[in-house]
């Protein structure tokens, strides 16, 4: 699946166009169960190609620069699918909202646009945002073990709150979502092993 950068999706630029339109924004994390912005409404969806890791460091949310926390990101992956919640964003609302998730999502996260898939509208396909921390950026942790990463998130706590409480609540929203996510809930698992 070919990704395009927000060079090509104007919408979404920080630098709106005169004739702005409503935009979708494309939630896997965080998103999921705390959007903390207005939207339009907010539906199930999928996107094609991408899988959601616990790879990014947070230095700035869940963890602290000396002791980084892990998040998710999304890695290209041509088989990979990724369910997750599409908020529909007012075109009056679009400068307010890219300039509160640039910030929120600073940590060598990059905006993206793509093609999702709603899970509940059969066939109905729509262009959107989404928010990636690709493999080259500064914070990037990449692939480790499960007890690695286990050991990290139970021991990481940031400005945000706690890793962990990070990784259960976006456990949490997926599976209220009906959901399935092996690397996640796997790791839940072992996390929450740690703590008994």
């Amino acid at each position: 699946m070919s990704v395009e950068t927000l060079s090509t999706f104007p919408q979404a630029c920080n630098n709106l166009p005169a004739t702005k339109e409503d935009t979708w924004v494309f939630g896997y994390g965080s998103l999921i169960w705390r959007p903390s912005f207005k939207y339009i409404e907010k539906r199930p969806a999928r996107i094609q190609g991408w899988t959601r890791r616990f790879w990014q460091g947070s230095h700035d949310h869940r963890g602290l620069p000396t002791a980084p926390g892990r998040v998710v990101t999304l890695i290209e992956d041509p088989s990979g699918l990724c369910d997750g919640m599409a908020y529909l964003l007012a075109a009056e609302t679009l400068n307010d909202v890219f300039e509160h998730l640039d910030y929120r999502e600073k940590n060598g996260y990059e905006r993206f646009a793509i093609q999702l898939q709603f899970l509940e509208i059969e066939h109905k396909a729509e262009r959107a945002v989404m928010y990636v921390a690709p493999i080259d950026n500064h914070a990037y942790l990449g692939p480790a073990s499960l007890e690695k990463m286990a050991a990290q998130i139970q021991g990481s706590s940031g400005p945000s709150g706690s890793n962990k409480d990070y990784l259960t609540e976006l456990a949490s929203a997926l599976r209220d979502m009906k959901i399935h996510d092996q690397h996640v809930f796997e790791l839940e698992d072992a996390v929450l092993s740690l703590s008994r």
